[in-house]
Formats: C-alpha cells, structure tokens, sequence
C-alpha cells in the first residue's frame, strides 16, 4: 500500500461520503428543532427516484436536483403533518415513512432498472480541480479534485453550522427543541420552527437520494440507499448533534462502505462480506455506546421526540 493507494481511497472516501453529510445534516437540522424523524430512508429513496427520473425526463441537473430536494421535503411535510398536527407517535411514523419511501421508489423505478443517468447530468458532475486549493499536496487531491456538489457540501456545513449557532432563526430552532414551552412563551412559534426545520431536513436528505442516483451510481438500482440513511441517524448521534462532527463521521462512514471494494485487490485473509457488513456493524455499535451514556452526557436536545400541546403549557 503506497501513498497513492491511500489519496485515491481518502478520495473515493469523500464521494462515499457525500449522500451521508447530506442525510446527516438534515436529519441533525430536523432533530434540533425537537422532531425525531426515522423515516430518512425513505426521504432519500423519494428523492432519489423523483430525481432519477426528472433527469431522465428533462436531461437537466439542475430540475434533476430541484426534483430530488421537493420529493424529501413533500416527505417530511407528510411526516410534519402526522406527528405535529395531527400529534401522532414520531418513531412510528418515521418507520413508516421509510416503509412508504421504499415502497414508493421501488413502483416507480421497477420499469426503470438498470436505466443509466443521463449524459449530459452525468457530464457535469465529473471531478474539477480547482484552483490553487487543489495543487494542496495530498490534501487538495482529496478534497479538492471533486465533483460540484461535493464542493456544495463544504459550503453546506459551514452554512448549517453559522445557521444553527450564529442566527436568530437557528437558535429560536434550537430553543424550540430543548424547550418548547418555554420557546412558546417567548413569543416563538413552535410549530412554525419545527415545520421549517423539517423541511430543511427533507431537502437535504432528497438531494442525498439524488446524489445517488444521478451521480454516485449513476443509474437506477434496486436497494441504492441500502441502509444510509439509518446511518445518517446513527451518525447525527455519532456527531453529538454537531454538524462538524457530523462531516468527520460521515467520511469515516464513507470510507467503511467501500473498503471492502478497495481491499479486494490485496487479496486479504478476509471475507469481503465481513468488509462489507462494517458500516452497519459500526452502526449498531453506535447506538450501543450512546444508550449506555447517561442522560446528564448525552448532547441530544432536551425534547427531542416530545410532542407539544399549547393546550398543556
């Protein structure tokens, strides 16, 4: 294994993990307004299949996209409208919500499998270096000879961060998620922040399916999320509700999903199937460990999956 092995896999790693810092900052956006929404899987499938096959229909990257982020967000509006005004269970409707996303992709796109992207999506999204950033020694090569919504990416998380951290808007969310009535008697719509964060998520987390489908791949497969985004749920916890921590933990989760691929020419003493089970294993070690940790130590906001009744305040 030279130092080239390792720039292109670091490289590849990043790719990887682009669908993953999508999901994950949606669902962390989401999550910090107080509603725990499970049903990612199934806003990345809608977004991956809504956006597969605006692109097949326009040939355009840019409606492909706006198709993709509107399929997550009609999700979480569907969710938002069942646990936020009709007050129902938030855990059972987000499984329910993956169950109706995957269903829903799986009729669309059964006519469709094994379609390829279209060429001119496909086109322009190829790897560009850029300037000055990517002549970097090993680290431009890395994070600077990627495709355009990797790059969308880097922005992203310092928007989410100054949004959640540094505006009026995204502290008024984050109030609302550790106390809502306390928000609400301030004068704070509670409803409103937890509508708005919701669909924040649901965009994030259909571009996720997006990338997927019209770059990642690009074409239209049975099982493409195949698990991410219970991954990106793991991995909001993973990153303590922190979207810096979250882009760290989702390249190191981008890096357990092709190591397997990657390994393979070594001819290792190890099941590739082994390599392969490693996110998910990592996963499920996640949440092992954080419903070990106390609830003085855990970074979760305060009434994450409570409902609020006004009526009750």
């Amino acid at each position: 294994m030279d130092l080239n092995w390792f720039v292109c896999f670091l490289g590849a790693a990043v790719v990887a993990g682009t669908p993953l810092v999508l999901a994950t900052l949606g669902e962390l956006i989401t999550e910090k307004s107080g509603s725990l929404n499970l049903g990612v899987e199934g806003m990345m499938y809608m977004g991956a299949i809504i956006g597969f096959t605006t692109g097949l229909q326009t040939g355009s990257p840019f409606f492909a996209f706006i198709g993709a982020a509107l399929a997550g967000i009609l999700g979480a509006m569907i969710f938002g409208f069942v646990t936020i005004t009709l007050r129902a269970n938030q855990i059972v409707t987000g499984l329910t919500l993956t169950m109706f996303g995957t269903g829903f992709a799986g009729f669309i796109g059964t006519p469709i499998i094994g379609e390829r992207a279209p060429q001119k999506i496909i086109d322009t999204f190829v790897k560009v270096k850029l300037p000055l950033l990517g002549d970097i020694p090993v680290i431009g090569e890395i994070f600077f000879n990627q495709d355009y919504l990797v790059y969308l990416t880097y922005i992203l998380i310092i928007l989410v961060g100054f949004y959640l951290y540094k505006s009026r808007y995204g502290l008024n969310g984050t109030i609302v998620g550790e106390n809502p009535k306390a928000a609400d008697s301030l004068g704070i719509s509670v409803i409103g922040y937890r509508y708005l964060h919701l669909a924040m998520g649901g965009a994030l987390c259909g571009l996720a399916g997006g990338y997927l489908s019209l770059i990642y791949v690009p074409s239209w497969q049975d099982s493409m999320i195949a698990g991410r985004g219970w991954i990106a749920v793991a991995l909001v916890i993973f990153s303590k509700w922190n979207p810096y921590r979250a882009y760290i933990g989702a390249l190191f989760f981008g890096g357990l999903n092709i190591v397997g691929f990657r390994l393979q020419q070594f001819d290792l003493p190890v099941s590739t199937y082994l390599l392969d089970a490693l996110p998910y294993l990592m996963t499920v070690i996640v949440l092992v460990f954080d419903s070990m940790r106390s609830k003085s130590r855990s970074h979760a906001p305060a009434g994450l999956g409570t409902p609020y009744f006004r009526e009750e305040r």
